[in-house]
């Protein structure tokens, strides 16, 4: 036998905890029942269960560690009859599991049993679940459902829950995910039609649409949206109030800016889950509502220069 600490990949510094993980993650790997056509793993998996009888009792990894037993739990020396485990194996109580050809003794606070059973009643359950799941699988499943979910703007950028009717009549909640985007599919596991043959159900899959905005359009993360400013802020200049998603932020407009001119916010556009997008801002002149004299002589003494000018 190998020393048992360098079977299960051990420092000799380690814990009772790291000891039964280790030896849990091997007897898994070479169990028997998982390699039946596999001499080799067999092999393995005694070796390992030898080495984790030493290790995994107290009393006889102290003994190990002092020299006092070798790999396979006998005396360093011999010639004693009926002290500790000779030739004959006398003075320990016989295990009753055995696999490989290998026997197992168990000493006090050692019972490798409880791993044992516990790994079988793990590989039970598995091949339960992976059998329940590959029948249902082999069935047809039903048909996928599609429909079409319209959301606001204020509902793409927050979130939020809504509650819908599916095609089959089926009312439930869906959660809008924060920040989703214009012609996004949410796929709703197991809510389709069901299978008339016993297999899984379809899916129901929402094509998210995100209905017009009062104030601004979509584009992508891209947000636009037109501003009417006054005359003279246009001729001069001004600072000016621009709503966004988050608020009104102020945009400076240089002075002789025309109409139809862009400007472009940063990260005041549509929040999703790669980034912000940006709000493109158009301005539009406002002229007064009512007549102003004063700005209409003003134009007409323009026009006459312009037309002296021959522009």
């Amino acid at each position: 036998m190998r020393d048992p600490y360098e079977i299960l990949g051990l420092q000799r510094a380690a814990s009772e905890a790291d000891i039964k993980k280790a030896f849990r993650r091997l007897a898994k790997t070479y169990h028997p029942d998982r390699n039946k056509n596999d001499p080799q793993a067999q092999e393995k998996f005694a070796e390992v269960t030898t080495a984790y009888e030493i290790l995994g009792d107290a009393e006889k990894r102290a003994q190990f560690d002092r020299g006092e037993i070798d790999a396979d739990g006998k005396p360093r020396f011999q010639g004693f009859e009926g002290f500790g485990a000779g030739a004959g194996g006398a003075g320990y109580e016989g295990f009753n599991f055995s696999t490989g050809g290998q026997g197992f003794r168990r000493t006090a606070g050692f019972d490798p049993q409880d791993i044992f059973s516990e790994l079988f009643r793990e590989g039970m359950r598995a091949d339960q679940m992976g059998g329940a799941r590959r029948s249902r699988r082999q069935a047809p499943r039903g048909q996928d459902v599609a429909a079409t979910l319209t959301i606001s703007l204020e509902e793409a950028v927050a979130g939020g829950k809504r509650r819908i009717v599916l095609p089959p009549g089926r009312e439930i909640e869906v959660t809008i995910p924060t920040g989703i985007s214009d012609g996004k599919v949410i796929r709703l596991k197991g809510l389709g039609e069901e299978s008339p043959f016993g297999g899984e159900s379809g899916d129901a899959l929402l094509t998210v649409r995100i209905a017009p905005h009062e104030r601004f359009a979509l584009d992508g993360s891209t947000l636009r949206t037109r501003l009417p400013v006054k005359l003279e802020d246009a001729v001069l200049g001004a600072t000016v109030r621009v709503p966004t998603l988050d608020g009104a932020v102020d945009m400076t407009i240089p002075p002789r800016s025309s109409g139809g001119r862009k400007f472009r916010l940063r990260g005041k556009g549509l929040k999703t889950k790669d980034g912000a997008g940006d709000l493109i801002v158009t301005i539009d002149i406002e002229l007064p509502k009512e007549p102003d004299p004063e700005l209409e002589s003003l134009m007409r003494k323009r026009r006459a220069a312009t037309a002296d000018l021959g522009e």
